[in-house]
């Protein structure tokens, strides 16, 4: 796989997962709403994406030796990955009470994780363990203070 995909990919399906999960969690936990998860979702899906995609673009050029064309490949995967991979999140939250959706979305995008940090840790012939552990636990606390904030949010304001 070109390096430029390899970019925008792991970017986006990293910021896919993390981004989700926070949002989702704080949502849940400062609405109880399944509206404003499945709304949030969506709008991860687009508005996010089309910002980490533009923040990509604008990372690559500043680096002041890419070939054009790589810049917007990297564009291109960082939007399609982070869309696909924050749309997955929906599935549940349609299909299931909102409680059993928030646990299968929070192993589904730990799990989506994982595999990733396994593929770089492999790439670079690294302990895998070790990296998995600590995008894992990077996760967890996004979605532990977000869940913290929903919960603040909602005893402040109701």
């Amino acid at each position: 796989m070109k390096q430029s995909f390899k970019t925008g990919f792991s970017f986006g399906l990293t910021s896919g997962v993390i981004t989700t999960l926070g949002l989702m969690a704080g949502l849940h936990t400062g609405t109880h709403s399944r509206l404003a998860v499945i709304g949030g979702i969506v709008t991860i899906a687009v508005a996010d994406a089309l910002s980490d995609a533009l923040g990509i673009h604008i990372a690559e050029e500043s680096k002041n030796n890419g070939v054009v064309s790589e810049i917007w490949e990297s564009t291109i995967a960082t939007f399609v990955a982070k869309f696909l991979i924050a749309m997955t999140f929906a599935a549940p939250v349609l299909l299931l009470p909102l409680e059993d959706a928030m646990t299968v979305s929070m192993v589904w995008g730990l799990s989506l994780l994982a595999v990733l940090s396994y593929l770089l840790a492999r790439a670079q012939q690294i302990s895998a363990w070790k990296v998995i552990a600590e995008h894992v636990v990077i996760g967890v606390s996004v979605i532990a203070i977000t869940h913290y904030v929903g919960d603040l949010i909602y005893t402040t304001l109701s």
